[in-house]
């Protein structure tokens, strides 16, 4: 049976029938808040801590990637090899699976693929689950980290983006908080959006946790990017904007960037940065 997947999704009748093999995937649990630590997880899932040992210690903003050393010493301690397929997976669904596959993207690692559904599809399909915590690697791995350039983008980047006629800047959380006439979940942070972003929420590419066809994903894009092709894509703290990442994956985009810093650098209340609210207008023209 070929371990290799056709695309950057797997369906859990795809892991089932892989899952404990000598040869099979290294399966990664990306959780994150109140999914993460859960009691019940995919047999041999190991935790992929994007809320601790996964993100940047030194920055005072959540979910920043790390560097190649950390990245490389925390994949090894999970027993990552570089000839390995890895699964990710959270307990939302696709939440923070699509970051923790982005961030190996990023990483110059492509053997990764999101289990399409998450936890919840794979509970929903009767299949076996397991309360132990996370048994240790049997051995360290080898996985080096090989960064690829561009692939996370910095403020002085998505300003460039805002007013440039080739790309657009995607801003993946709810309308709402697009608008800003709701408060942020964090605190110290403006309500509002960047001006010039345009509003596609992640979860309007999504039917029941799972991603939509290629052919619905292209046409949602379109319709909020125009003709663009450069997208960047942004979101609260840089996890929902690797769902946008994803989708732009599936219906074909290349090049695309995320916004590490996302809203919670860009919209920090005593932050240079400019900050429009209002609901979402027309798209781009092309």
């Amino acid at each position: 049976m070929s371990q290799e997947p056709s695309g950057p999704l797997v369906g859990v009748g795809w892991l089932a029938a892989r899952i404990g093999a000598p040869d099979g995937p290294v399966v990664l649990d990306a959780s994150v808040g109140a999914h993460r630590g859960g009691e019940r997880r995919i047999p041999g899932a190991r935790v992929f801590d994007i809320d601790g040992a996964l993100s940047d210690p030194s920055v005072p903003l959540p979910h920043t990637m790390p560097g190649a050393d950390r990245f490389t010493r925390e994949l090894r301690a999970l027993g990552v090899n570089d000839a390995d397929t890895v699964v990710v997976y959270d307990g939302a669904g696709i939440y923070s699976s699509a970051r923790a596959w982005w961030m190996l993207r990023a990483m110059g690692f492509d053997r990764v693929v999101v289990l399409d559904g998450g936890l919840p599809a794979w509970t929903a399909a009767g299949l076996p689950l397991e309360s132990a915590p996370p048994a240790p690697p049997a051995a360290p791995g080898d996985f080096t980290a090989r960064p690829r350039a561009g692939m996370f983008v910095a403020a002085d980047e998505v300003a460039r983006t805002l007013t440039d006629p080739a790309a657009v800047v995607l801003d993946a959380r709810s309308p709402q908080r697009y608008a800003g006439t709701v408060a942020e979940p964090r605190p110290g942070l403006r309500a509002g959006h960047m001006p010039g972003a345009v509003n596609l929420p992640f979860d309007t590419l999504q039917h029941e946790g799972r991603m939509r066809p290629a052919d619905e994903l292209r046409a949602a894009l379109t319709a909020r990017a125009g003709e663009r092709e450069r997208l960047v894509l942004s979101c609260g703290s840089g996890v929902t904007a690797c769902v946008l990442a994803l989708a732009a994956e599936l219906a074909g985009y290349r090049g695309q960037a995320v916004y590490d810093g996302s809203w919670s650098e860009w919209g920090i209340a005593s932050g240079p940065h400019p900050v429009a609210t209002g609901a979402d207008g027309p798209a781009p023209a092309p």
